[in-house]
């Protein structure tokens, strides 16, 4: 007869997050199958599939339609104002700081971009002091992954006048060091920042877009960049699981 302890759902979901977070189930690959994972902890399907709702619930996990369950772990990255340091943005040939962070974890970073002039939302127009009636704006839209995972979705717009007919109208990650690094080549450099962040429920697309459940947070931030003139040439838009991100600020204390 069996005396070994029989484990409950959610220590066996314990087991395999800590296999999860150790890489024993590396971040991109797919989990043993449920009758599998069974078998090892001497469990039940049913309880084995408690366990994974648990992890999907989490964020760590995601059943794919013939895939299995990919493990969709990463460790929060960090955000803070060194991540746009330009020998940051350009360690290594890399485009832009999303593409070095991502790199610097052991991970492929890859891009799904679309570019268009279009008319800008009035309040985008009105922070880069465009015309929100013309087609005056810039946007590049990017879906950004990790080894396949949907990790951010990014847009970023600038003025068309800056923009129109430079590198950042090209489809396709071809710009060593991000669009900052564009903008500083076309006469642009940029000197201060500004973000706001906002934790909200996702919406609409950005459920698909990112392949998580409704019930998940996303981190909702808007970054403007702007010239030593204090003109604003670029605002990216970014969406983001909460779970991926932790945000680093220092600042002086009187």
């Amino acid at each position: 007869m069996d005396m070994s302890p029989k484990l409950g759902y959610r220590e066996i979901a314990d087991h395999i997050r800590q296999g999860i977070v150790s890489g024993a189930y590396p971040t991109g690959t797919a989990l043993p199958a449920e009758p599998e994972l069974a078998a090892e902890f001497n469990a039940s399907r049913s309880l084995v599939n408690r366990a994974m709702q648990v992890l999907a619930a989490e964020g760590l996990v995601r059943p794919r339609q013939g895939r299995g369950t990919i493990v969709t772990w990463l460790p929060p990255m960090t955000h803070s104002a060194a991540r746009y340091a330009r020998s940051t943005r350009e360690a290594g040939g890399a485009r832009g700081a999303f593409d070095a962070e991502i790199r610097a974890l052991g991970l492929e970073p890859q891009h799904e971009i679309r570019v268009e002039r279009t008319i800008p939302p009035q309040h985008i127009a009105e922070i880069l002091g465009l015309d929100a009636g013309e087609e005056s704006a810039l946007v590049r839209r990017r879906r950004l992954l990790a080894s396949g995972i949907p990790v951010r979705l990014n847009a970023s717009w600038f003025p068309l006048e800056i923009a129109a007919g430079t590198v950042l109208e090209a489809e396709g990650p071809v710009i060593v060091g991000g669009v900052k690094t564009a903008l500083a080549e076309l006469g642009y450099p940029q000197t201060e920042g500004t973000e706001r962040f906002t934790i909200r429920s996702p919406q609409g697309h950005e459920i698909d877009d990112l392949e998580i459940s409704p019930e998940r947070t996303v981190i909702d931030m808007v970054h403007i960049g702007r010239t030593e003139s204090g003109r604003a040439v670029e605002v990216t838009t970014t969406v983001t699981p909460a779970h991926y991100l932790v945000v680093e600020s220092t600042f002086p204390l009187a």
